[in-house]
């Protein structure tokens, strides 16, 4: 399984599945990321998190954890 903390700066992925559960999960999909979005890695912090992403127009940071819960190809 891929996920979002595995995509390399530079480069653009599809969500395949959302994984998590309850008010995570929705914080996730509140933000924009749903199964089918494309997300670009725009850069990483340097410590590795968070990572900073574009995802339906806008720019957004979002922490590891969470970018391991979300499934990408």
């Amino acid at each position: 399984m891929k996920t979002l903390r595995d995509v390399k700066i530079g480069k653009t992925a599809r969500v395949v599945k959302l994984h998590g559960e309850g008010a995570l999960r929705r914080r996730i999909m509140d933000m924009g990321i749903t199964k089918g979005v494309e997300v670009y890695v725009r850069k990483v912090a340097p410590l590795g998190d968070p990572l900073e992403i574009s995802v339906r127009g806008y720019e957004l940071s979002i922490r590891k954890g969470d970018a391991e819960m979300i499934e990408v190809e």
